[in-house]
């Protein structure tokens, strides 16, 4: 596997290094030697699939408050997406920065998501499919949100959003309050 170290520390583009014969293709998702080589040893506790069925829907931006935030490794088994992260780490230099990649079934990218970043994406065609894997157990009374459109992060996304969660659309706009996420 290739990690690339992206601009908002800690965060990794990862490309499989594919083997090709006439019977078709095979790469790793996952080798724990090769994460801890470039220093990633989280632990992954559980596997989730998303399905989204219809270009330009968002789902995003998520993430989940300490003791339970959560690392996550996702790819697009399907489709494509425009996958965005922003930096909610208290303290960090890129604090509130965003930064968007295109991850699809073609490409086979990976994106691997430290603790303190928000989460979401866009679709970019019909019927796409993810498949996360987490550090931490879902737990509701710690999960929150950014809205996808808030002004204070100005996320550019590539389409015309077409379908949204009543949940997603509701995250209340960042103020002044809002301090970050404290690892």
């Amino acid at each position: 596997m290739v990690f690339t170290a992206l601009p908002l520390k800690g965060a990794f583009q990862i490309e499989p290094e594919v083997k090709m014969d006439d019977r078709g293709q095979f790469y790793r998702f996952y080798c724990k030697r090769e994460f801890a080589e470039v220093g990633i040893d989280k632990e992954w506790l559980h596997l989730n699939h998303s399905h989204t069925n219809n270009a330009g829907t968002i789902r995003g931006m998520h993430y989940q408050l300490p003791p339970f935030a959560e690392t996550k490794l996702l790819r697009c088994i399907n489709g494509k997406v425009y996958d965005v992260i922003i930096d909610l780490r208290h303290n960090s230099a890129t604090y509130l920065q965003w930064l968007g990649t295109e991850l699809s079934a073609e490409n086979k990218k990976m994106l691997y998501i430290p603790e303190g970043f928000a989460h979401g994406f866009q679709t970019l065609t019909d019927h796409c499919e993810l498949i996360y894997h987490h550090s931490a157990y879902y737990t509701p009374g710690a999960e929150g949100g950014i809205r996808f459109n808030d002004p204070a992060i100005n996320i550019n996304w590539p389409l015309p959003v077409t379908q949204i969660s009543d949940r997603d659309i509701s995250h209340s706009l960042l103020d002044d309050k809002f301090r970050g996420i404290k690892i």
